[in-house]
């Protein structure tokens, strides 16, 4: 259980910059630092007892919701969209379609999400990340999805909470939470000969290749500037990034690591172009490690070194965040605040926001605070606008240049209906884990933890203002 007593202890605000020399060698077995385990208190181990007890729980009482029957389009009318006896809240997006985990390919929970387009064809491909797999859907006509294939995990029927995929040149990269699950490389070209199929049976993919220099990973982050993939929480490097280069795509081949500040959770990895000038052109790392926002310079990965560790007050897990643009400010979550808020009214969503221009003093400039009672999850910002997938607040799209506005919230979709947001009982693990809402098409995806794949599309409306809203205003 995890104790409140650990999640205060480092909660406060200290700023660090230290030199440290990263572990290199040319293959990770061979290195004694890529081999340790990673520090006995990281707080991940308590959070993943935590979602796992909650999943527990929610299946002995037989609370879970039940699944779906896949649905075509349903507009957002009147703040509502209703199938099969039940209603979901929205406001200015609509439901192009949904498709629940047993037509993905397996009748587990899902987790993860994202995308691939195809460079040739233009189709939108969907990559649904489940508790043993992962499922690959054609959303190019978001009315009408068609699952293409299933790609089972490296042991499967072994079924987690936590299974991740990015893509690269075509490929993609897929980690898990299972024990020795190591990363599984995936040709996205090869699903060509799946578009278009039918039939209820859905065919079962192989790995292009695999890399085994880690076994469990909890993300994948890739920098697609650079060709490099960073494995953050991996029993290798005490946690922190394991760091592989995969420019040649079907040959993923071990960089080097970096332990210095333990676990990473998270991680977003750019070429810099922001506002600090010591920094331009640099390959910088923010990790979100915790109980800290630590930014680190990987350019060099024989001497990747700490810029800045950054605590703040109400840290109890520092969980994932996003960049703006224009590399100035970021948006962060903290995916325990909620729960262990001491009153109830401060167990509404809370969005930290942060003023990154001076990369050695990042300084937590103020919180947004939604309308919901719910626990924040991933998130991911797109022409100044932030896509959050918020738990039983479900998808909730923001301004994210104008956050301390009580307009900031634009439009938003509820998928966990079976979830109160208007009371403390929406501050759960239930509802959506994540979303990708970069297809050109403007259609979002979004993986529900309980029913699956929702395709969804903000109304024309509102996507107009969206897209005058993404001018050049600053946070």
């Amino acid at each position: 259980m995890l104790q409140r007593s650990l999640l205060l202890a480092c909660a406060g605000l200290a700023v660090a910059t230290v030199n440290e020399e990263a572990k290199v060698g040319g293959a990770c077995y061979h290195n004694e630092q890529c081999r340790m385990k990673p520090v006995a208190n990281a707080r991940m181990k308590a959070m993943m007892m935590r979602k796992a007890s909650h999943i527990d729980e929610c299946t002995k009482k037989h609370e879970c919701p039940p699944p779906k029957r896949a649905q075509g389009r349903h507009n957002c009318v009147d703040g509502k969209v209703s199938f099969e006896g039940e209603v979901y809240d929205c406001q200015g997006v609509d439901l192009m379609s949904y498709i629940s985990q047993a037509d993905l390919g397996s009748p587990v929970n899902g987790n993860d999400i994202w995308g691939w387009t195809d460079p040739e064809t233009g189709h939108e491909i969907a990559i649904v990340c489940l508790g043993d797999g992962t499922s690959f859907v054609d959303v190019t006509d978001a009315e009408n999805p068609t699952v293409l294939g299933y790609l089972r995990g490296t042991h499967y029927p072994a079924s987690v909470a936590w299974r991740d995929a990015k893509v690269y040149k075509n490929h993609a990269y897929i980690g898990s939470e299972v024990a020795d699950h190591g990363l599984q490389v995936f040709d996205m070209t090869t699903l060509r000969q799946y578009y278009g199929r039918t039939g209820v049976n859905v065919p079962n993919l192989s790995n292009t290749a695999f890399y085994d220099e880690f076994g469990s990973s909890h993300n994948i982050v890739i920098n697609e500037a650079t060709g490099m993939l960073y494995a953050v929480g991996t029993r290798t490097f005490r946690g922190g990034p394991h760091i592989v280069d995969i420019r040649e795509p079907a040959n993923p081949r071990f960089v080097a690591g970096w332990d210095t500040d333990g676990y990473t959770h998270d991680a977003e990895c750019v070429v810099y172009h922001g506002p600090d000038s010591r920094y331009s052109g640099k390959e910088l790392c923010f990790n979100y490690n915790e109980d800290s926002l630590t930014i680190v310079d990987v350019s060099d990965k024989e001497n990747i070194f700490m810029v800045s560790r950054t605590e703040y007050n109400n840290n109890f897990y520092c969980h994932q965040g996003w960049l703006t643009e224009d590399h100035s400010m970021l948006i962060m979550d903290d995916e325990l605040d909620e729960t262990y808020a001491s009153t109830d009214a401060n167990k509404k969503t809370r969005s930290l926001v942060w003023d990154v221009k001076n990369l050695a003093r990042p300084v937590h400039q103020y919180d947004y605070i939604s309308s919901e009672y719910s626990v924040d999850h991933n998130m991911y910002i797109k022409d100044n606008i932030a896509y959050q997938s918020n738990y039983c607040a479900g998808l909730r799209i923001i301004d994210a240049r104008d956050l301390g506005n009580a307009t900031a919230e634009l439009a938003f979709f509820d998928v966990a209906p079976y979830c109160d947001t208007t009371t403390t009982r929406g501050v759960t693990f239930q509802g959506t884990w994540s979303n990708y809402p970069y297809f050109k098409s403007g259609n979002i995806v979004l993986n529900s933890i309980e029913r699956g794949l929702f395709v969804l599309r903000v109304q024309d409306g509102v996507l107009n203002n969206l897209r005058l809203r993404a001018g050049p205003k600053k946070l």
